[in-house]
């Protein structure tokens, strides 16, 4: 048998964690958004959506990446039982 190198799992993959991350910032930022005032105080609406953009993605980043670090990747063979 050959050594294939081993594919690196779609859901460790960075731009998964982006992603996640951004959809959770996005999701944050428009409630804060209309939240508090929206389009009618518009200046410092704006200025209190980007700082919880930026909070939520970061503190999403870390979480999401530290809950991957707990998981182990399973060796076990696909084809073959668990049980015996």
């Amino acid at each position: 048998m050959s050594n294939k190198p081993k594919k690196s799992s779609a859901a460790r993959s960075i731009r998964t964690y982006l992603t996640l991350s951004f959809a959770a910032a996005s999701f944050v930022a428009v409630l804060v958004f209309f939240g508090t005032g929206g389009v009618d105080e518009a200046e410092g609406a704006f200025q209190r959506t980007s700082i919880w953009f930026v909070i939520t993605f970061i503190v999403s980043l870390v979480s999401i990446a530290t809950l991957a670090l707990t998981v182990k990747d399973d060796d076990a063979d696909p084809n073959q039982p668990r049980l015996k």
